[in-house]
């Protein structure tokens, strides 16, 4: 296998595929990335067997062919190489010359028939969407997962096609995530998966290199096709992500939902956001919660500790309703503030006792358990 290739170019497509990799691979190969050269690209694949990666790069291909290195190793030299033109030798036996510029450097690989093959897809249900779309959705509720391991079907993000849309849902039992769009798709295609919490960040890191996403599953697993705008530069081309799903049922999340909530307030989202985001710098492990007071067209933001003080903030709301006190996890009312993007966002409350829940004009919901007021 022979190839020249633009460093910058190599070293971003290894950025790309380096983060499946983990730092305690249970067999050497799966530290490697393959390499394999074909006509006028390159592709390189990492997987840690629970999920796989490969993008494609253009090349420069004198000599067709496949190799494995290590890859965390690869990327920090490639980044370092002195000139932007880089060529890659490998011999028989999975030595490769890697040479640029004065820089000349013997590498250790091993062959391509010990590297795990990422799954092939069949009759998978898919369909295509923005990965714009795609990216903010999956931003508006991936907080809401669970990282207790014991809960493990709750660690993940839960995708369902259903009725012409499709609604993903996260929820840690405390509080959950929903937000859905309008979808067309074959009624064959109608079904949801549960994708693992590494799958969902990585393909957050991924959404916003071109235009479509298609998106493929079946019981068992998922995959991603995202495809790149054909910039100038030639960088990398596509990037497929293949997943295994959690397998299991996910819980009926419709019945979080509060069917009713007597009051509703409309409120400038980076402004409440700000005033709770002060309020809370009060608040200790022990005593971490902050109270939203309502009154006549005014809002009331309180928090306190033993061991730091007190935080008052106020800001003023279109409000009629009855006095109305109740108290919440500040992290857990700042996650979906940080995480929409309209100005407008409308908080619905009932009693003390009762679940906070935060709504916009789009298909958003994100319910909170309130703490109790001692």
């Amino acid at each position: 296998m022979k190839f020249k290739i633009n460093r910058d170019h190599f070293s971003n497509g290894l950025l790309q595929v380096l983060n499946v990799v983990g730092s305690k691979a249970t067999m050497p190969i799966l530290s490697n990335v393959l390499i394999e050269a074909e006509k006028d690209h390159i592709s390189l694949t990492t997987t840690n067997l629970d999920l796989g990666i490969r993008c494609r790069i253009k090349a420069e291909v004198k000599e067709t062919g496949s190799v494995t290195l290590p890859v965390k190793r690869l990327a920090t030299i490639v980044r370092e190489l002195p000139n932007i033109d880089v060529t890659l030798d490998s011999t028989p036996n999975h030595q490769v010359k890697l040479a640029s510029g004065g820089s000349q450097f013997r590498i250790m690989g091993i062959g391509k028939e010990e590297f795990p093959p990422l799954p092939e897809f069949g009759d998978d249900k898919s369909f295509s969407l923005e990965q714009a779309e795609l990216g903010n959705m999956l931003k508006g509720v991936a907080y809401a997962q669970s990282a207790d391991e014991t809960r493990y079907i709750l660690n993940g993000v839960y995708f369902n096609f259903r009725d012409g849309k499709l609604s993903l849902v996260a929820t840690d039992g405390r509080r959950l995530a929903l937000i859905s769009k309008e979808l067309e798709f074959p009624a064959a295609s109608a079904g949801s998966i549960i994708l693992p919490a590494k799958t969902v960040s990585e393909l957050m890191r991924l959404l916003d290199k071109g235009a479509k996403a298609k998106v493929s599953f079946n019981e068992r697993r998922a995959s991603f096709q995202l495809a790149t705008e054909k910039d100038t530069s030639g960088l990398v081309e596509n990037i497929y992500l293949f997943s295994k799903v959690v397998e299991g049922n996910y819980p009926n999340y419709q019945q979080v939902i509060p069917k009713e909530t007597h009051q509703r307030i409309k409120l400038e989202r980076e402004l409440f956001l700000q005033c709770v985001h002060r309020a809370a710098l009060v608040c200790s492990e022990k005593s971490n919660s902050v109270k939203i007071k309502l009154t006549s067209n005014l809002l009331e933001i309180a928090a306190s500790s033993p061991d730091f003080g007190e935080s008052h903030e106020s800001m003023a709301i279109s409000y009629s309703g009855p006095d109305l006190q109740v108290a919440f996890n500040p992290q857990f009312v700042m996650d979906p503030l940080r995480a929409l993007t309209k100005d407008e966002v409308f908080f619905e409350l009932k009693d003390e006792v009762s679940p906070g829940v935060f709504k916009t004009l789009e298909s958003f919901i994100c319910v909170i358990m309130p703490v109790r007021l001692s």
